[in-house]
């Protein structure tokens, strides 16, 4: 006689205000779970464009604080990036490579004192492993999910913060941060902007995580604010350009023995978990073949030579001749309504286009060709309700990167029926860049 299965309970992200409302959930990084959706994707998608939204990225796990005189060369040490300039205050966009060049981690790094900085990423403890690797006169320690993250995004997101915290928050510079509070709650401010408009991400305790929040929202209600879900949080990542890893590429882990090793000491539960699912029409030989480099991810201008680092002769090579590059892909309208008009037919349908895009946590990735030939990978395919069209992020040849370049994204899996969906080349980011508006013009007070 079969045993009936345990009832589980989801480990819902306790940073968020629980809304009854909600009916599903999905999974956000390894262990917890937060709404698909509040307000429904439409209604979500349009937020930022229009208003604003206040979204939560708490469960990114990594938040490593490092503090001591070495603090400062030991993130030059594992970033391409330069370190000439790095202010209090200031935020960087920190890219670690293995050395053959290839991306291990990116997240951001803000640094809050002379010598001490945060590191803030997804589900990887590479910072950490370096850390411990390397001989540095600072100490690291995992904050992990102490802190929260919140995001507040979109054209109405400083009314809304200023009115939230009394107080003008005009002298905040893009990639800035500086404390502020909610009434007796403190948290940094840091302008950055991951929606490709005006927007904030908020750190701080998470014991004030759910007051925060509260605040915004009922604050907010005057500025159209709307709470973001999973299922439309990506969304942004596509129009606006921020390749995500596991979604749009692996990190290179493989081959890196001793990291995987130090990894599966510290916390078996993530080895485990780091199992990536792949779909999509392109025929993987190798996990490394979605391995990628900041050349290829976009982030070629943020690799500079003015110091040592991993990876530094395999990326002096890309960067003098680089080989592949990020664009967007805009597909044809048509190709893409014979994809939803298969499933009215009585034969096999092609592949399902789930709205707006594939949920997290695979790598969803399908050849580009041209003339018979594989000329690229084409990641995160999402509706853009803006756009009101079908796009893609993908890394393509350089010789077939120019804008306007036609091209055919193969839909569909191997051995399935598939659809040659024609595209056209665009630039990434796909959507005007606003994150850089200058607030100081912006009236005191949003008008009715």
């Amino acid at each position: 006689m079969s045993k009936a299965a345990e009832p589980q309970n989801l480990p819902l992200t306790p940073e968020i205000p629980f809304d009854p409302r909600v009916t599903t959930y999905t999974r956000f990084g390894a262990f917890r779970f937060e709404p698909f959706e509040y307000s429904g994707w439409v209604d979500e998608c349009m937020s930022w464009k229009r208003t604003c939204y206040v979204g939560d990225w708490s469960p990114l796990s990594n938040k490593f604080l490092v503090k001591g005189p070495d603090a400062i060369r030991f993130f030059a040490d594992i970033s391409v990036n330069s370190f000439a300039r790095f202010e209090i205050g200031q935020a960087k966009h920190s890219i670690q490579c293995n050395a053959d060049g290839k991306v291990m981690c990116e997240g951001v790094l803000m640094r809050l004192a002379e010598d001490e900085v945060l590191f803030t990423c997804g589900p990887t403890y590479w910072t950490e492993y370096q850390f411990q690797k390397g001989r540095y006169d600072a100490t690291g320690v995992q904050l992990g999910l102490t802190r929260f993250i919140i995001q507040v995004q979109g054209p109405n997101s400083l009314y809304l913060l200023e009115q939230a915290t009394g107080e003008s928050l005009r002298d905040i510079g893009f990639m800035r941060f500086r404390e502020t509070r909610i009434g007796a709650m403190p948290f940094h401010a840091l302008r950055q902007g991951m929606s490709g408009e005006l927007g904030y991400e908020l750190h701080g305790s998470s014991e004030h995580a759910v007051a925060i929040h509260k605040a915004l929202l009922e604050t907010g209600r005057a500025f159209g604010v709307r709470r973001l879900g999973g299922r439309t949080k990506m969304v942004n990542h596509v129009e606006a350009c921020f390749p995500t890893p596991s979604v749009d590429y692996i990190p290179a882990m493989l081959g890196q023995d001793d990291y995987i090793e130090w990894v599966r000491a510290r916390d078996p539960a993530f080895v485990n978990s780091a199992r990536i699912a792949t779909g999509g029409s392109l025929e993987i030989g190798d996990v490394t073949d979605l391995f990628r480099t900041p050349v290829e991810l976009g982030w070629g201008k943020n690799v500079k030579f003015d110091h040592d680092f991993i990876g530094r002769a395999a990326l002096e090579a890309e960067v003098a001749n680089p080989r592949r590059v990020m664009r967007t892909l805009v597909w044809d309208k048509r190709d893409v309504i014979d994809v939803f008009a298969s499933l009215f037919e009585q034969d096999d349908p092609f592949e399902v286009m789930e709205l707006p895009r594939n949920g997290l946590g695979c790598v969803w990735t399908d050849k580009v060709v041209k003339d018979g030939r594989t000329i690229g990978e084409s990641t995160s395919r999402c509706y853009s309700l803006h756009f009101r069209q079908m796009i893609s992020l993908c890394v393509i040849d350089v010789a077939q990167a120019s804008p306007g370049e036609e091209v055919t994204v193969v839909w569909g899996r191997p051995g399935a029926r598939q659809k040659p969906v024609h595209a056209v080349v665009a630039p990434a980011p796909y959507k005007t860049d606003n994150r850089r508006i200058d607030v100081a013009g912006l009236p005191a007070k949003l008008e009715a």
